[in-house]
């Protein structure tokens, strides 16, 4: 009965190697998305900006409303 020879520099290489894939694998599927996936996501976040920029109150559109209350008053 002889035990199986384990060389032990071996033995820390591949440990390593595995604990890397791991957290590849998990990086992956963290921050893995497609070229199409990234696209799209940009393209909705551009639609929301304008959509948003559209919805927005300046101060030349406040004043104009102020001035046709006031008009609409006398």
């Amino acid at each position: 009965m002889s035990a199986d020879i384990v060389n032990l520099r071996q033995a820390r290489k591949h440990k390593k190697r595995a604990a890397k894939e791991k957290q590849a694998e998990e990086n992956r599927r963290s921050f893995g998305r497609s070229k199409t996936q990234k696209q799209l996501s940009s393209l909705e976040r551009e639609r929301f900006n304008r959509q948003l920029d559209g919805a927005q109150i300046n101060s030349e559109k406040l004043g104009n409303l102020k001035k046709t209350k006031d008009q609409e008053d006398t």
